[in-house]
């Protein structure tokens, strides 16, 4: 797979330079305040290229830092979740009024002493 990859990129390599060669050519580029630039066709289509690709470029490495920086905190907050979970309970200590041996009962839902009405 790498031998591809390194074939593809020598193929395109090679492309982009036989274009050069045979399109190195003066290109009158138009400025401000009448200024006129003769510049060379490939460093002008080169320079397009960057200009273009620049912002896509920075807003990809934007998006890849913020989803970097997401799962980093998701990752700390699931490790922190783990480090409570395994953490063992306290150990009641000897005389402590406030452990109950037994779970107190709970409340009735209708005391005993109210009518229950049933439809039929």
């Amino acid at each position: 797979m790498q031998f591809l990859r390194t074939l593809i990129w020598v193929l395109i390599a090679g492309i982009v330079v036989a274009f050069s060669f045979n399109n190195w050519a003066p290109v009158p580029v138009k400025l401000w305040g009448g200024l006129v630039a003769d510049i060379n066709l490939p460093l002008l289509m080169g320079l397009m290229f960057l200009l273009g690709f620049l912002p896509i470029w920075l807003v990809h490495v934007g998006t890849r830092w913020r989803f970097k920086s997401r799962l980093a905190s998701t990752e700390r907050t699931i490790n922190e979740l783990r480090a409570a979970q395994a953490a063992p309970a306290a150990a009641p200590v000897a005389g402590d009024t406030l452990i109950l041996s037994e779970p107190a009962a709970a409340p009735p839902l209708i005391p005993a002493d109210t009518a229950v009405e049933t439809r039929a």
